[in-house]
């Protein structure tokens, strides 16, 4: 069963456990009554508010755990996140408080596990610290330990979720790493796709080209030459040349259909090419809304295109932050028309990188453009045109 739990899952209820286990401290008020002395000096009524106080802030730390940790790792942290992580670290120090005991320690050790998920490392081992020298006052207050003394113990729990902390943050960059070659396998399919798609096309073209030129020429020269045998013969051999002059022609014609069906057939679909780089990208959802069949005489086009399209995914990804992409593009009055729109975090200011930069010089050695508007809280919206220069040319008979 284990087996088939996912890192963050293995997390979540192993966590959950722990907790399970710190709440066994209150069967042992019941169990043994010294504990009940100790915890509220005799007295029933102050008993009951100390276990009151305990059970509402120990089960407050299971509720709220097990809420911030669905899909974790799956969506960026937000405010509440943050603001949740931080009823949960008060709740784990509560424990301490109200039980009197060090049993908080423990919680801030499953606490410790989440820190690597929601907050920046400097920012989490400040929290991972801070959280356990609040403890501190409890060793001095109910073991009389001296101020030096309890700040060391306080200070091996937190060696203890340190050791937590460490193994939570290597399983979130294995995560990291897991996605990224999930994305980048996405990106090969999709770039393998367009190189077979590119032979494939060469291919046929030079099986046209071998046609038209040695095949076609020969027949127009027997044709020719069949012609003229015509005009020289007479009576019954005649006839067998004008047979033999008409099969020529009908053979002469059917090379040329031939040719031109390779060569019509030599276009490359590019929403085949595209549709892989939306598997598999991990805490992004990819919409595309691809013109089938979206077709490209010209490979170099359709390769810029492609990579467009990684670049965009990749942004969204790494640096918008977002959780949906919308994915458009259509054949409109001779161009390729792509629009791409994310939920993103967005800019104020919009800081054109190595990535945007190079896109921009693609499309435009090729003609095309690229629009990019932005906003805070608005995400990314571009819109990228890329003429289909080689199928108007062909269409239009000018040399492509």
């Amino acid at each position: 069963m284990l087996a088939q739990l996912n890192h963050t899952q293995l997390l979540r209820y192993t966590g959950l456990f722990t907790w399970a286990m710190v709440g066994c401290w209150l069967l042992s008020i019941w169990l043994d009554p010294t504990e009940f002395d100790a915890l509220a000096g005799g007295e029933a009524q102050a008993f009951r508010l100390a276990i009151s106080r305990w059970v509402a802030v120990w089960g407050a730390f299971g509720g709220v755990y097990w809420w911030i940790t669905r899909a974790l790792g799956l969506r960026r942290p937000t405010v509440v996140d943050h603001v949740l992580l931080l009823v949960l670290t008060t709740c784990a120090i509560g424990v301490s408080y109200f039980s009197n005991t060090g049993l908080g320690s423990i919680l801030l050790m499953v606490v410790a596990g989440l820190l690597p998920w929601l907050l920046p490392l400097r920012v989490g081992v400040l929290w991972l610290v801070g959280g356990n020298l609040a403890i501190v006052p409890v060793f001095i207050g109910v073991y009389e330990m001296p101020p030096l003394l309890a700040l060391f113990q306080s200070l091996v729990y937190v060696g203890f979720a340190s050791l937590v902390f460490v193994t939570a943050m290597v399983a979130k960059q294995q995560a990291q790493a897991r996605d990224e070659q999930r994305r980048l396998n996405a990106e090969l399919r999709a770039t393998r796709l367009l190189l077979a798609e590119s032979a494939r096309i060469n291919e046929r073209t030079r099986i046209s080209r071998e046609l038209h030129d040695l095949l076609g020429h020969h027949l127009t020269a027997l044709s020719l030459n069949l012609e003229v045998a015509g005009h020289l013969s007479s009576g019954q051999v005649k006839e067998h040349v004008t047979q033999a002059h008409t099969l020529a022609r009908l053979l002469l014609t059917d090379v040329r259909e031939a040719v031109s069906q390779l060569r019509e057939g030599g276009a490359i679909d590019l929403a085949v090419a595209l549709r892989p780089l939306a598997e598999n990208v991990p805490s992004l959802a990819i919409h595309m809304d691809i013109e089938s069949p979206l077709t490209l005489d010209d490979p170099e086009r359709a390769h810029v295109l492609l990579r467009c399209t990684q670049e965009i995914i990749t942004n969204a990804v790494r640096h918008a932050g977002a959780r949906n992409l919308w994915i458009h593009a259509r054949r409109d009055d001779g161009c390729i028309r792509m629009s791409a729109r994310d939920d993103g975090r967005g800019a104020d200011l919009l800081v054109a990188g190595n990535g945007l930069r190079g896109m921009r010089e693609r499309l435009a050695q090729h003609g095309g453009t690229l629009e990019i508007h932005t906003s805070p809280g608005e995400g990314f919206d571009l819109r990228l045109v890329l003429p289909i220069a080689a199928a108007s040319a062909v269409r239009e008979g000018v040399p492509a």
